[in-house]
């Protein structure tokens, strides 16, 4: 099974559209989005329609949950002042432009989502369980980075009873395979799928994932997973924001992928 998956939009319209357009020509079985659709930049509404025309399963970020509230609080962890009132001038603003069905959309969106991917007869065969989240399974903006000791991605994912653990949030992909502690021999798969409209890995380019999953008749699946890059048009959304109440900065960040 192929599957596809993105997250951290964060209302970059032009950056949704070359990756929709790259998962329509790889044609997976399904499509799903991990949250983050609104916020830093001017296409709030226009992302949110173009996912709900598409019925794409989506899960809610942080920052949905913030605007689907009507907060004044996106749940992000700014680390200065500066990006602080930086961040209150972008909640402010896409609150002043998001529809009340595109708030209502965002407000009752899932906060997770599970797949159970069945495996082949055998008497010791067991479904494949992914689970998809924003932050973690505990919170919905806790950030899970790549230096996460493995022991705690390990404890996280069996109290989850997850396979396999998608997310987003820190909008730097990576994918770590772990092995189990409790004698059983299977290999579990924690993989974030980085951020389609913001990323932070030096890289402008757009990102998604694509996951082949292959139960096998064994105790751990077989997986393929690739991330994706995109190229678009960085500057046509860099102009936007700098044309729109947002902040500038805002666009140094698109154009240095910081």
């Amino acid at each position: 099974m192929k599957l596809a998956f993105f997250s951290d939009i964060h209302a970059n319209l032009p950056a949704l559209e070359a990756v929709l357009a790259e998962i329509d020509r790889r044609e997976p079985d399904m499509v799903f989005c991990l949250g983050d659709l609104v916020g830093y930049a001017p296409w709030p509404n226009e992302v949110v329609e173009s996912i709900r025309r598409r019925r794409i399963p989506t899960i809610a970020g942080n920052y949905d949950e913030g605007v689907g509230l009507n907060s004044d609080d996106c749940g992000c962890a700014y680390k200065t002042p500066a990006d602080e009132a930086r961040g209150v001038e972008s909640i402010s603003f896409t609150n002043s432009v998001i529809s009340d069905g595109n708030r209502n959309y965002l407000r009752d969106l899932p906060r997770h989502l599970r797949i159970s991917v069945a495996a082949p007869r055998s008497p010791n065969a067991t479904p494949t369980e992914i689970l998809l989240v924003h932050g973690s399974p505990r919170r919905i903006n806790e950030y899970l980075f790549e230096d996460r000791p493995d022991k705690s991605f390990v404890r996280m994912m069996q109290a989850a009873s997850a396979d396999v653990m998608l997310f987003g949030h820190t909008h730097k992909p990576y994918h770590k395979r772990l092995e189990t502690e409790d004698g059983e021999s299977r290999v579990l798969h924690a993989i974030n799928i980085g951020s389609v409209g913001k990323p932070k890995d030096g890289d402008p380019r757009a990102c998604f994932a694509v996951v082949e999953v292959s139960p096998s008749a064994n105790t751990s699946p077989v997986l393929n997973v690739e991330f994706v890059r995109v190229d678009y048009d960085v500057e046509k959304s860099a102009r936007a924001i700098e044309a729109s109440p947002l902040p500038n900065t805002f666009a140094d960040m698109l154009r240095k992928a910081y």
